[in-house]
């Protein structure tokens, strides 16, 4: 996908938000954690439900159709991409934002203090 088709992608993403995700972006827009995150936000071939660019920080909200063993696959091709170009990715399921959304939010902030500390030595 070329830059232009990504960006329209993101867009297009961004006004189609499950409502797992818009329960979520609630918590980490306008830097309410700290972190300044972006929702749809392309990275290399992808785009990430959430990103921290600053320190690299991928999260990602799975539903049902991440179950299946192509999707997983397609998702762990994903991470090892990512990962290998230094971002950090967690998921969460989306029934854990519906049932546990102060615990995503404390695993978010945990991941980005590791995170930050693992970008500060670079």
């Amino acid at each position: 996908m070329r830059e232009g088709q990504k960006t329209r992608f993101a867009r297009r993403l961004r006004s189609k938000m499950t409502p797992a995700e818009r329960l979520l972006w609630w918590k980490l827009k306008d830097e309410q954690l700290g972190w300044k995150f972006r929702r749809q936000a392309p990275a290399g071939p992808f785009v990430l439900d959430f990103a921290c660019v600053e320190i690299l920080l991928a999260i990602e909200i799975d539903g049902a159709t991440h179950g299946t063993e192509s999707e997983r696959r397609y998702d762990a091709n994903r991470t090892q991409y990512l990962e290998h170009n230094g971002w950090r990715v967690i998921r969460f399921w989306n029934d854990e934002v519906f049932q546990n959304l102060n615990g995503v939010v404390e695993s978010i902030l945990l991941a980005a203090a590791e995170q930050r500390e693992w970008t500060n030595r670079k």
